[in-house]
């Protein structure tokens, strides 16, 4: 999944950014509402991790404004501030979760994965194709029970086409989704690494090429 981390403080936005990076998520990072709301025009996000005390533009607004505009990325709110009546604001003006600081890093991974099961489409917990199973939580890859090593980004894009089972998805999807703005769409890095993962996946193949349209999993 592509997120969002927006925090003002710059440490722990830069921390975030790189723990959620390990889990194999596309993550761009800003410490400011403005540029947030700036980025949003310019990318599909699954998930928003959104402090709510932010500079130019305060995390309550960006919170509004991505109700307003219809956004389907899910909003994980971060707060200092923990009592039930800012709990309750906080989910009123449009967020999806809470999350008060400090927290437990591995709950944060957690509640981003819940919200990005539930940004698209119905995806189970675990995901199967063939004989090929793919655990998210615990980042494991079998296939007929043998385990697959794969990097993180091999395994966000199996991730990504085992969840779309029979759909073809485009080089461009794969590129907003599973990399961040760092990644350059001129490159072959989709290709490339289509390439590993079908090789370490061996054989038969799971992943098919579209001419002209992309990769799906299946014939």
């Amino acid at each position: 999944m592509r997120v969002l981390v927006i925090e003002d403080h710059e440490l722990l936005a830069r921390t975030i950014g790189a723990g959620l990076r390990r889990e194999g998520m596309a993550v761009d990072v800003v410490t400011d509402g403005g540029e947030a709301l700036e980025r949003l025009d310019l990318a599909p996000y699954d998930v928003l991790v959104l402090d709510r005390d932010l500079p130019t533009v305060s995390g309550d607004d960006v919170c509004r404004r991505v109700g307003e505009r219809g956004l389907p990325a899910r909003v994980l709110m971060l707060t200092a501030a923990g009592t039930l009546a800012e709990r309750v604001h906080g989910l009123d003006l449009g967020a999806d979760d809470y999350l008060t600081k400090p927290f437990d890093f591995p709950e944060l991974v957690a509640r981003v994965r819940a919200l990005g099961r539930r940004s698209g489409p119905p995806v189970p917990p675990v995901l199967r194709f063939a004989d090929v199973e793919l655990d998210p939580a615990r980042r494991t890859v079998t296939r007929a029970g043998r385990p697959v090593a794969l990097s993180p980004k091999e395994f966000a894009v199996l991730a990504h086409l085992l969840a779309r089972p029979g759909q073809v998805v485009s080089a461009e999807d794969l590129l907003d989704h599973v990399w961040d703005e760092a990644a350059n769409p001129f490159t072959t890095t989709v290709k490339t690494t289509l390439g590993r993962l079908r090789a370490k996946l061996g054989e038969p193949p799971i992943i098919t090429t579209v001419r002209e349209g992309g990769y799906r999993a299946g014939d």
